[in-house]
């Protein structure tokens, strides 16, 4: 009988020690433990984007020349184009120039220091395709900061060519010009 009583005691004495363990193990008591990722660097969507490596050519082909000037337009300004451009600059576009490219998107308004570009007006109409595609590529810098030290957009354009290939920003190009179409009709 005493063997028999010592077995359900320590029997006992497991069971609580496997249940406190079950709740630890199913996180209904957190303990936060250190992982490195915790205490490492992280970054935001597009806070230093890194520059492009020395004389590197994209997968999709060269975009551009560095130094050669604005590229000339390869794409022709066919439907498919401006479709394709349409639904890309309602992505990453609108949200800032607005719908129909006037400057007047939804986020527009709680940007204090630069106001986005009305993409209609006579001034961006003139630039040529190759420098509507470097600015959109490329995007606009605040002047104040020198090559990329915790680059602050605050409020001008961020680059989008790691978010667009090459072909999709020649695609929003052929839009901006439709928009330009549109607005004189």
């Amino acid at each position: 009988m005493r063997l028999f009583k010592q077995l359900v005691v320590v029997f006992a004495v497991l069971g609580v020690f496997v249940g406190v363990l079950m709740i630890f193990a199913y996180d209904v008591i957190k303990i936060d433990w250190i992982v490195f990722m915790e205490i490492q660097d992280s970054y935001s969507t597009q806070e230093k984007p890194l520059p492009v490596p020395a004389q590197s050519i994209p997968v999709e082909g060269p975009a551009y020349i560095p130094g050669m000037g604005a590229p000339l337009n390869p794409v022709p300004a066919d439907e498919i184009s401006i479709a394709r451009g349409a639904q890309l600059y309602s992505i990453h576009c609108q949200m800032c120039h607005g719908e129909d490219g006037q400057g007047n998107g939804t986020i527009a308004a709680f940007l204090i220091k630069k106001k986005p570009s009305n993409l209609t007006s006579e001034l961006v109409q003139s630039k040529s395709d190759g420098s509507l595609f470097l600015t959109i590529s490329n995007g606009i810098f605040n002047p104040n900061n020198s090559l990329f030290p915790d680059v602050q957009f605050s409020g001008q354009m961020p680059p989008l060519n790691e978010n667009l290939t090459v072909r999709e920003r020649w695609d929003v190009v052929n839009y901006i010009r439709m928009l330009n179409a549109a607005e004189g009709q």
